[in-house]
Order: C-alpha cells, then sequence, then structure tokens
C-alpha cells in the first residue's frame, strides 16, 4: 500500500475545503452587503433629488426653466422630483413626458428580509423597469422625497459591486486557503504522514521496519505518536516470543509423541505386576499405574492441544440425549488420582427428541472432559440438563452439566480456561476446560462457570438452538440437588 498523491492527499482536501468554506462566509456576507449597497445608492438619488428640489424654493414664483429642470433631473438621475415639506407644500421637477411607473418601492416601512428580497429580484430582473422610490429626505427626516427613476443604472451599479466583492472573495478565499494549507501540513499533515508511513512499513515488515521516533509534542499526535513506537515494540517482543514458542510448540510435540508410547509401553508391562507374588509390589501397582495414566493423559492433551490449531467440525445431526448418554459412559470410565475405581452416577436430564447439529465427536469430547474432571475432582454424582432461553442473537440451547464436588478454588477460578494454568486438581495439566470451549466456540456457542461452592459445580454450555429441533411441544427442565 503507497501513501495518496499530493492531489488525492489530505493536504490537497484541506485545501479545496478551506477556500469553499470561505467562500460561502464571502456568499453570507454578501448577502446582506449587496441590500445595502442598494439601500445606498437609493438613498444617494434621494438625497440628490432633495437638493434638486430645493432650487424651486429659490427660483422666482418657485417656477424653474425646462433648461434648469431638465439639468437638475439629469444631476439626480431622476424622471420626477417630488418634496413634501412638513407644511405640505410640495416641490416638483418633472421630464415634460415622464414615463410610465412599473414598481413603487416605499421604504419607510421596508424591513432586512424584505430590502435582501428586492436586492436579488432587482439582479435577477430581465427587463428595464422604471421605480418609485418614497422615503424620508437624508437630508432632513422631517421631508418626504419621492423620485420617480431607471432601474438599469442601479443594477449595474450593483454588478459590478459584486463583480468586486467576488475579485475580494477569491483573493481572500486563496491567502486564507494558502495560509490554512501550510499551517495545517506543518502541524497535522505532514505528521500524520510520517505515522502512515511508519504503520504502511511495519505492516510489510515487522522485524526490519525502521523503529519510530517518538513524537514529542503534547497534543493528540504526539501522543499518538509515542503510543504507536511503543504498540510496535510490544508487537516485535510478541513476534518474535511467538517465533519461539513456535519452535519450541514443534520440539514438545515431536518429544510428547516419543514420550506418550515410551509411557503406553510402561503402563501395559505395568499391568504384570498385578500378578506378581509379593503383596507389597500388588499394593503399589494402581498406584503407579494411575500415575503412568495421567502422564499418558498429560502427553495426549498437550499434543492435542498443540496440533489443533482451528477447530474443523464435521456437523450431523445429532440426538442429544443419546450423546449425552455416550459421553457419561466415557466420562465413568476414568480413574482417581489416588488410583481408585470411580463409583459416581451419572443423571441424563435431556428430554427425547432433541436433535442438533453438531460435530458429535467435538461435542462428546467437551462433556466428557466437563464429567471427568468433576469426577477427578471427588464428585460421585454428574447430572445432565437442557432448556431453551432468548439471547441477544436469537434461541440459545444451554446444557448444563452440574456435580456436588467440593468446587473449584480460587486458583482454579480466576486461571479458568487459561490453558496449563486452570486445572482444578493437583498434577492436572489444565486443557480440559480449555478444549471444552474452543469446542464450544467453534459451534457458535460458548462454555461458562454458572457457579462454583464447596456443594458443587455448575458449566452451561451454550448452544445456537436454530439448528435444534424439538419432538416435544416444551423442553423440560431437571434439578439436581446438590
Amino acid at each position: 500500500m503507497r501513501l495518496p498523491s499530493i492531489a488525492t492527499s489530505l493536504s490537497a482536501k484541506l485545501l479545496v475545503l478551506t477556500i469553499l468554506f470561505v467562500l460561502l462566509a464571502e456568499v453570507l456576507i454578501y448577502t446582506p452587503s449587496i441590500a445595502r449597497f442598494r439601500m445606498s445608492y437609493l438613498e444617494e438619488r434621494l438625497a440628490a433629488a432633495h437638493i434638486a428640489a430645493l432650487s424651486v424654493e429659490a427660483a422666482p414664483d418657485f417656477m424653474v426653466t425646462k433648461q434648469l429642470q431638465a439639468k437638475l433631473l439629469a444631476y439626480a438621475g431622476t424622471h420626477v422630483i417630488d418634496l413634501i415639506q412638513p407644511d405640505a407644500r410640495v416641490y416638483m421637477l418633472s421630464r415634460p413626458m415622464p414615463p410610465e411607473v412599473d414598481e413603487v418601492f416605499d421604504l419607510r416601512a421596508a424591513g432586512n428580509w424584505a430590502l435582501i428580497a428586492d436586492a436579488f429580484r432587482a439582479l435577477t430582473q430581465p427587463r428595464d423597469r422604471v421605480i418609485r422610490v418614497i422615503d424620508r429626505s437624508p437630508k432632513d427626516r422631517a421631508q418626504r422625497v419621492e423620485v420617480t427613476m431607471d432601474e438599469r443604472p442601479m443594477i449595474d451599479a450593483m454588478l459590478d459591486f459584486s463583480r468586486s466583492i467576488l475579485a475580494v472573495s477569491v483573493a481572500i478565499s486563496l491567502i486564507a486557503a494558502g495560509l490554512v494549507f501550510v499551517t495545517l501540513h506543518a502541524l497535522l499533515v505532514r505528521p500524520m504522514r510520517r505515522l502512515t508511513a511508519g504503520v504502511v512499513a511495519f505492516r510489510r515488515d515487522p522485524d526490519g521496519a525502521p523503529p519510530m521516533v517518538p513524537e514529542t509534542r503534547g497534543d493528540e499526535i504526539g501522543v499518538a505518536g509515542r503510543e504507536l513506537a511503543a504498540m510496535q515494540d510490544t508487537v516485535r517482543a510478541a513476534l518474535r516470543q511467538r517465533e519461539r514458542l513456535a519452535a519450541l510448540g514443534t520440539a514438545v510435540a515431536k518429544i510428547n509423541h516419543d514420550l506418550r508410547g515410551i509411557l503406553s509401553t510402561a503402563s501395559l508391562l505395568s499391568e504384570r505386576l498385578t500378578e506378581s507374588a509379593d503383596p507389597e509390589v500388588r499394593r503399589v501397582t494402581p498406584r503407579l499405574m494411575a500415575s503412568l495414566d495421567r502422564a499418558v493423559e498429560l502427553c495426549g492433551q498437550t499434543l492435542s492441544f498443540t496440533r489443533d490449531g482451528a477447530l474443523p467440525l464435521r456437523r450431523t445431526s445429532v440426538d442429544l440425549r443419546a450423546l449425552v448418554e455416550d459421553s457419561g459412559a466415557q466420562a465413568l470410565d476414568t480413574v482417581r488420582p489416588d488410583g481408585a475405581r470411580v463409583e459416581a452416577c451419572w443423571s441424563n436430564g435431556i428430554p427425547e427428541g432433541i436433535v442438533i447439529a453438531a460435530d458429535a465427536a467435538q461435542l462428546t469430547r467437551a462433556l466428557v472432559n466437563l464429567g471427568r474432571n468433576a469426577i477427578q475432582a471427588g464428585a460421585d454424582r454428574v447430572a445432565v440438563a437442557a432448556e431453551r432461553r432468548s439471547g441477544p442473537d436469537g434461541a440459545i440451547l444451554t446444557v448444563t452439566v452440574t456435580d456436588n464436588g467440593p468446587g473449584l478454588p480460587p486458583r482454579a477460578r480466576d486461571h479458568l480456561f487459561e490453558p496449563f494454568a486452570g486445572s482444578a486438581r493437583a498434577g492436572g495439566v489444565g486443557l480440559g476446560l480449555t478444549i471444552a470451549r474452543e469446542v464450544l466456540r467453534a459451534h457458535g456457542g460458548d462454555l461458562r462457570l454458572v457457579e462454583s461452592t464447596a456443594r458443587g459445580s455448575v458449566f452451561a454450555l451454550d448452544l445456537p438452538a436454530g439448528a435444534a429441533s424439538d419432538a416435544s411441544s416444551a423442553t423440560q427442565r431437571s434439578f439436581v440437588s446438590h
């Protein structure tokens, strides 16, 4: 994966966004500005019209010549001027044939939104209009001025003003975008590109990638750089440890395989000691055979755990009650740590007719591990029951395994599903529960400890119930007191 080019980089996006945002701000500023420009233009015309109308007061008999009247109207840029005094006197200047008025604007009652709307309507006006404007005189607010004028000169002035605003806006946008681009590129983009390059190089070659130099900045980018450098060191150490563990696991698997064969041979030969004439030999033989059996079990579980990897499943339709019955027979066929044969009861409380889609061998393996753990811990009664319940992802079939053993010690509960660490008995491997949980998770469920007290332990095997069918109308629960 390569870093993006300049055209598609974060810097280019920041540059474009800055220009767009500045232009948007200028548009927001332009809207009231163009309305104010139109208002100022009209006020200038009204002020000029007021001055021109005062010439009537100075003329003999309040009459001006046609030539002077034409000059005054041209100076004011109007066709007709009416100046209404407070005492109702009217001074009027007019062309001989004034044009017909297309629209009247009374600025005395116009609000801000009305002025903005009138300004944009003027800019989009397709034809030349003659308008009449009424307002108080800018020279004397007690007097009212009414003028009739062409709208086109005002629109041309507004367009010139808009072009000037556009040119200034573009210049401000480019300058602001350039400053923002340079600043953000130095403060954000360049450090982010360094971080990105480090991540890409580390993904390609975790061992060969150059170590990242932690940032000395105190902001979020500095924290991210330091955390990334620390994470890379941690991942490198973990990868090196995994390589060593993989090599060690391969060696252990080979040794374990040979050792298991040796122990199996020793176990077979030890059975002859039970026929010995020496009573002391016959007395210690069961302990010797139990020790050899535990050693064989340790080798087998360790070899199985290191070899399995991702657990493959071969799902078939399985009668759950029959599977639990078979699992109980295998679990009872075990020896306690002291060499004594098991005298325990396996209670199968699964109702008839429950069929699930599962790997029968693997699920049996999980149940046998749970049963053997309970029996070897001292339980003489193990009960299995099932119930359906609702979960966040749909119906769940929960199989509970309840025993009346002494319960799990605190250390075993703290490391319950950790391989080689969660054994509940002396000399245990600590893989039984780990393997059972892997089996359940491979089926899309989970294994969890419901409770563990001095009266016994309860484990729950959760399985998705979508593929299960029940011949009865309701699944019965069985409870076993312990």
